[in-house]
């Protein structure tokens, strides 16, 4: 359950996995209950990431059939430009220009670079074979 709660809300999804584990700790119940209850919740929040994917696909589908370049192109745009930010960063770190930038930035472009490129190929792969 903490892996599928992380995944969907990040550092805080462990936090609320954990807090509802300390919950049900505190309550009487047999490892028996205890066991379907995480079974059933686990269910629940699986559930929750599949409707989620679902409204993004159906999001980037309107997005595709609507007649405004922005919308069709926002994914293509932010991926160049998250692209070109991480080499233009390689290159600031490597001292080809003098310019120094903090490890919360490095970390925060590394993450919107890696869950950009994800998506978009990702979620390409999946428009393609659901096509097919």
């Amino acid at each position: 359950m903490k892996q599928i709660l992380a995944k969907l809300f990040g550092s805080a999804g462990s936090n609320i996995a954990e807090k509802i584990s300390n919950i049900i700790d505190k309550h009487t119940f047999s490892k028996v209950e205890k066991a379907q209850f995480e079974k059933e919740m686990q269910e629940i929040f699986i559930k929750a990431e599949s409707d989620i994917q679902k409204d993004i696909t159906e999001r980037w589908k309107i997005d595709l059939n609507s007649d405004s370049y922005l919308s069709k192109n926002v994914r293509p745009l932010v991926l160049i430009f998250l692209i070109t930010s991480t080499v233009l960063m390689v290159f600031i770190d490597a001292g080809a220009i003098n310019f120094t930038v903090d490890s919360e930035w490095k970390e925060l472009l590394k993450l919107l670079l890696t869950t950009t490129v994800a998506a978009y190929f990702g979620g390409r792969s999946y428009e393609k074979i659901k096509r097919n």
